[in-house]
Formats: structure tokens, sequence, C-alpha cells
């Protein structure tokens, strides 16, 4: 078993007069944060102060890229041809290392948001649409997957250098994907219940599923929603669980 981990949260949501999660509490906490590109979330502004938090407190920060949704916050599913998805890819791809560059700092991962990620840890092409349009604009970029889904099958075959994510605040089914959050007992809100479960995973190596099926995986790192209302306690209470099971929190290489 690694002894340790990554911590990640997906941020920069906010949108103009509206705001969405406790971006600054939470990079106190996180290693890495999957900041969003304007398109299901967040905007100008705030793309660029969640960029220089991140560099100001030394965490890794990835493009988190989804559908062109803000009504939706990216969480309905939209179908686009292959070639649009690559597009929409990359548009925001460039926008999050604009901005990053400005803060001082480099974009070193990609993150696929919401609905855009649920269709891709599903269908292999569409994913291999997404990460091969990433290649082609940042062949660097390590390429946080969904662990044990079509994702990670689409990201390994074009060689990507990728990083395997299980979620602390989502529940899972037996094929590795997440419950519909439509679904009672999808998201976890309660610190209590996901730090243990969450570092029962990690100390497995494996995703535990709602049915209580064990699949195994490979674990790089840990992600909760920032816009989950107790988001900030579910990272502190994780933080504390990892170090107290002696793992140490660490950005993904």
């Amino acid at each position: 078993m690694s002894r340790s981990v990554d911590l990640n949260a997906d941020m920069g949501e906010s949108y103009g007069a509206w705001s969405k999660g406790d971006d600054a509490a939470l990079l106190d906490i996180v290693t890495s944060a999957n900041i969003a590109c304007g398109f299901h979330a967040g905007d100008w502004d705030v793309m660029a102060e969640t960029m220089a938090q991140a560099v100001a407190k030394g965490v890794g920060i990835g493009a988190h890229p989804g559908f062109p949704d803000l009504h939706g916050f990216g969480r309905q599913r939209m179908g686009f041809s292959h070639a649009s998805l690559g597009n929409l890819v990359r548009y925001q791809i460039g926008a999050a290392q604009a901005m990053a560059r400005a803060a001082g700092g480099e974009v070193r991962h990609l993150k696929l948001h919401g609905a855009l990620a649920n269709m891709c840890s599903e269908d292999e092409a569409m994913a291999r649409a997404c990460y091969s349009a990433a290649m082609s604009v940042a062949p660097d970029l390590i390429v946080m997957v969904l662990a044990g889904t079509a994702q990670q099958r689409a990201a390994e075959a074009l060689g990507c250098k990728i990083a395997c994510e299980i979620f602390a605040d989502r529940a899972y089914n037996d094929d590795a994907t997440l419950v519909d959050r439509a679904l009672p007992g999808a998201v976890i809100h309660d610190p209590a219940i996901a730090a243990p479960r969450i570092a029962d995973m990690v100390e497995a190596g494996a995703i535990i599923a709602e049915s209580g099926a064990r699949i195994p995986t490979r674990i790089d790192t840990i992600c909760l929603h920032g816009d989950t209302p107790t988001a900030v306690q579910i990272a502190g209470s994780v933080r504390d669980e990892l170090q107290r099971r002696g793992l140490e929190l660490r950005m993904f290489d």
C-alpha cells in the first residue's frame, strides 16, 4: 500500500455575484485544486483569484472543464460530436493555462467535470476524444481519471500520465461509476462517515461500492466537491483520518 496520497477538491465555481464554496479554507487542506474554466461555473475573475490563491499556498493546479451549462452547474447531460468535444476541452485548457501563468503557476493536471466526466466514465471513445484533445495542446498534463472506469482505460490507451481518483463524498456502483445524484445516499455529507470510509478504501487498495463489493484499483488521489455544504469539514476529517493511519498527504507526480 502506498504511504502517501493526494487530496483534491473542485473549486473556483463561484460566478459573478454568486458565491459557491469556501475555496480559501479548502486550499489550506488539499494538495491539488481542480479549477473551473468558465463553462459549467467560474468566470475570469474567479479563475484569476483561485489560481493566485493556489499558487500562494503551493497547491497543484488542474483545469476542470465541463459542459457549457451554467444553469445546471455542468450536471446536465449534453450531446456533442467528438470533434466538438475536443474543441470544448482545448478551449477551457487554454483559459486555465493563461490564468495560471499570469498568477505565476502552471496547470499540471486535467480533470473532467460533472456530466461530462460521468459520460466519459461510461464511454471510452468519448473519453479518448477529450483526452487526445487535451494532449494536443498540453502533452505533459497528468490526466486525473475516475479509477476503474472507461476514463482510465482511455487514458492508458493513449499513453497519458494518469492519476487515479476516488471520491470521499460520493457513493459507488458495482462497476466503479458514481451513484446518480438523483438517488438517495449518492452524496455523503457527514464527515464522520466520509473519513473512515475513504481511509478504508485507501488501505484496501479498492473502491468499496454501496453493495459492499470491492473493486481493486490504484488510488493516487481523493476528491471532494467544493460545493458540498460540509466540504471543508469533510476535507479536514479525511486529512486527519489518513494521517492518523500513517498516510502522508502529498501532491501526486
